[in-house]
């Protein structure tokens, strides 16, 4: 696929992984419509080629504007949509059961599952009909690509990720039959599972804590940068032959049993 051509809608594109992939794709050219409760930085909402809108993935409604919002932006400005990345996401921590032997809070976990989980799908399934009806396929028939973000917690999660491994690994499952669905159409399901990248919140990391993770690193010997998640988000979507895969993305690394 041809980034340069297509619009792209980003959920949680305003920080992190989200704001990288972002700034990637809209320097090859490609129009980025955002999606997220903050704004971007100033400098992109000044860029022709972005738009934004406050959008809480938890709400149906919220998404909904947003992708008909967007899908109006595409057609008018002759760049069809061509994918979305689902990368709004919130990492919660909760034993099943506490050193009081109270259980985990079923709040915390409907709200995991609704934000990492449901959101995701609910932006996917709205956003297919567009890049259906709005996109040319390709010489391979190619129209687009559904790009989901798990998590090396998905196969290896740590004490306390349970709600966390849960809907990170349910997006890996996810990934196959999504794909197979949506094969007849041209369009590409690919889900990216990155290991412990530095973000503000892995920079508060006690020494201990970093230390435990990165033992566990292979190669290189650090945690990941959100620019090599958005170097494998262009890969993804210029590499017609990924399908139906979760793709880590973790230097080898595994998630230790304790921190």
């Amino acid at each position: 696929m041809k980034i340069s051509t297509k619009t792209f809608l980003i959920s949680g594109g305003s920080s992190g992984l989200g704001l990288s992939t972002t700034k990637l794709l809209l320097s090859l050219s490609a129009n980025i419509a955002i999606l997220d409760l903050s704004p971007p930085p100033s400098d992109l909402l000044e860029h022709k080629g972005v738009k934004f809108w406050k959008t809480d993935v938890t709400n149906v409604d919220q998404i909904e504007k947003a992708v008909e919002e967007s899908a109006k932006w595409a057609k008018e400005s002759g760049k069809p949509i061509g994918g979305v990345i689902c990368s709004a996401g919130v990492a919660t921590a909760a034993k099943i059961i506490d050193a009081h032997n109270n259980p985990h809070s079923l709040d915390l976990w409907n709200f995991a599952i609704s934000v990492n989980l449901t959101g995701t799908f609910n932006l996917a399934r709205l956003v297919i009909p567009h890049i259906i009806s709005g996109s040319q396929p390709d010489e391979d028939g190619e129209r687009g690509i559904i790009i989901m973000v798990s998590s090396s917690a998905a196969f290896e999660g740590q004490t306390g990720q349970l709600a966390y491994s849960a809907t990170k690994g349910a997006l890996s499952s996810m990934t196959l039959p999504m794909a197979r669905d949506l094969g007849r159409h041209g369009i590409r399901v690919v889900t990216i599972a990155p290991g412990v990248f530095a973000s503000s919140m892995t920079d508060k990391f006690p020494p201990k804590t970093r230390g435990s993770l990165e033992r566990e690193l292979v190669f290189p010997k650090r945690f990941g940068k959100a620019e090599e998640f958005a170097q494998t988000v262009k890969w993804a979507i210029e590499c017609s032959y990924v399908n139906g895969e979760t793709v880590r993305l973790s230097g080898a690394g595994r998630l230790p049993g304790k921190m």
